[in-house]
């Protein structure tokens, strides 16, 4: 690949690295500018897509909101939602999809919400809920069941997916 993520790189498997790349470069010759919002990446996925030089009018912001309060606050949910369906759900990660789209400048956005570690009595380790929103309405959502594998591997697993579903998106843009 090109300019290569920079400073990120030693922490991540290489096909990230290469998937951001990808990603950016695409979105780029596309004119589509990106967002993410993210509660169980902790804002990785964000920094990944800033590490690598030469794509920043690409990439528009990114929102961390780990804990319900921050998802209502910054993305605009309903509290009610968040206590009825559960933070890691299918309609929390549509509805943080599409709050960062409102509150952005950008074309495509990509929310994921999950539990990275072990968690409550009723939360399931590496459970992960994706959605992948585009301004002009379209929507897809996938949920990965990535298992016991830490918080690093959870994390990890959820890059790969969210860029692949941005790939995906931004290759059908052609």
């Amino acid at each position: 690949m090109s300019q290569g993520v920079e400073e990120l790189d030693e922490g991540l498997p290489r096909n990230v690295s290469d998937l951001a790349e990808r990603v950016l470069k695409l979105a780029k010759e596309h004119q589509v500018t990106l967002v993410t919002a993210e509660s169980c990446t902790g804002g990785l996925l964000a920094a990944v897509l800033t590490d690598v030089s030469g794509y920043g009018r690409v990439f528009d912001r990114g929102f961390v909101s780990y804990s319900d309060e921050a998802k209502c606050d910054l993305l605009g949910l309903e509290r009610e939602m968040v206590d009825d369906c559960g933070a890691v759900s299918e309609p929390v990660a549509r509805a943080m999809a599409r709050g960062a789209l409102d509150r952005s400048e950008a074309d495509l956005a990509i929310a994921i919400t999950g539990f990275a570690g072990p968690g409550g009595d009723d939360d399931e380790e590496g459970l992960v809920h994706f959605c992948l929103a585009r301004s002009e309405g379209d929507e897809r959502h996938r949920e990965k069941h990535f298992g016991a594998i830490g918080r690093d591997g959870v994390r990890i697993a959820s890059l790969e997916t969210a860029l692949t579903m941005m790939l995906g998106a931004l290759d059908e843009a052609n």
